[in-house]
């Protein structure tokens, strides 16, 4: 089982901070790697309902299962690795018959049926790493249900000076700090909003 403590900072970007951002970190497009997420809940919605998030990320022909659910520290991450046939059946199946595993087995622990689980929608993110001493300064340009996003996140392993370097970064490039929800929240927003 691979299961990490997520502790990041972030905060939405303009298109005119994003490439500020890209300059100061000495990074051009092609710098970038497209990593797709394949959203997944019941129809209730019952793992937003428990501030959960299931996905299926695809990255360099790798498909990972990952159930993000919260955590005193920040998020705990469940990741699972799918072969390809794994990924299709729960991606182009009319009814879901989650994977067995350590996410299945995790989803359950929730009080959630993991059959019940169908898919939502995809969310397409261009994105750069860049290490920063032992954290990660992450710059995403996502595309969703017809809209596109920029996001700064820096993840770290001490919340306080993690803290303190993510608003130092924005202070230094005089980018406000904004309330940024995640991107499934995002998603899921926007989902809500087109399907009314």
């Amino acid at each position: 089982m691979v299961q990490e403590i997520e502790i990041e900072f972030k905060n939405l970007l303009t298109k005119n901070e994003f490439e500020l951002l890209m300059k100061e970190f000495n990074v051009t497009p092609k710098d970038f790697i497209s990593q797709e997420n394949y959203y997944f809940d019941t129809v209730n919605f019952s793992l937003r309902d428990k501030h959960s998030a299931l996905r299926i990320r695809k990255k360099q022909d790798k498909y990972i299962l990952t159930l993000k659910q919260p955590h005193e520290q920040g998020l705990l991450e469940t990741h699972q690795e799918l072969t390809e046939a794994q990924a299709f059946s729960l991606l182009n199946s009319e009814v879901t018959k989650m994977v067995d595993g350590t996410v299945k087995e995790a989803i359950a622990t929730l009080g959630i049926t993991p059959d019940e689980l169908y898919y939502l929608g995809a969310l397409k993110t261009d994105r750069i790493e860049i290490i920063d001493d032992d954290n990660i300064l992450v710059l995403d340009h996502s595309f969703y249900l017809e809209h596109e996003d920029y996001e700064l996140e820096y993840e770290v392993k001490d919340p306080v000076t993690g803290k303190e370097k993510f608003l130092k970064i924005l202070k230094q490039n005089n980018i406000p700090l904004r309330t940024t929800k995640n991107k499934i929240q995002r998603f899921f927003e926007l989902k809500g909003k087109k399907e009314d």
